[in-house]
Order: C-alpha cells, then structure tokens, then sequence
C-alpha cells in the first residue's frame, strides 16, 4: 500500500451549514408562530395543554432555558396576550398580521 506524499494532504469538505437558527429563543418563537400559522386569525387561543403539547415536549435544553424570554418578547412586541391564568396566550391582530406577511 502506497502512503501519501508529505507535501500531499487530504483536503476536508466544509461543514454543512445548518439553516437552523443559533438562538434557541428566537427557535422558540418560530414554534409558536408556525402553530398559531394554523389558524391565523385574531383571537386565537392557545392553551395549557397546545403549549405542553406542541412546545415544551419538543424544546432541548438551550430552547427550553430561551421559552420564558421569547414568551416575554412575543408579548412584548405584542403579537401575543396572556390571560388570567398566565398560561393560556391569545393571538393579538398585530401578531395575526405578522403571521400572514411571513
């Protein structure tokens, strides 16, 4: 078997670049906007159990430690209002609009 010349070397491939984005909050907020995308319509209600079941149970960890900040930027920029419970977040139209320019 032939070995490699010394001045000969193995060029490695780049990485692949993921189109995942490196901030797990912002991550997070494209979850909710792809669930509220189903129904786009103000008003719409997000419940206790959707968010358990089409957020938190699919978040790793980086997301998980981002879900209370991108919540809060959600609301903030007031896409998103949360009712009494604190858990249960409605649609605003600002965050309806949003959706359907995406």
């Amino acid at each position: 078997m032939k070995s490699p010349a010394k001045n000969e070397t193995r060029r490695k491939s780049p990485p692949k670049r993921k189109t995942i984005d490196p901030n797990p909050k912002n991550e997070v907020k494209e979850m909710f906007f792809k669930w509220f995308k189903k129904n786009n319509h103000a008003g719409q209600i997000m419940s206790k159990q959707d968010i358990v079941t089409n957020i938190l149970t699919k978040l790793d960890a980086k997301q998980d430690d981002a879900l209370e900040e991108a919540m809060n930027d959600l609301k903030s920029y007031g896409f998103v209002e949360t009712k009494e419970d604190g858990l249960t977040l409605v649609l605003t139209q600002k965050g309806a609009e949003y959706i359907a320019q995406r």
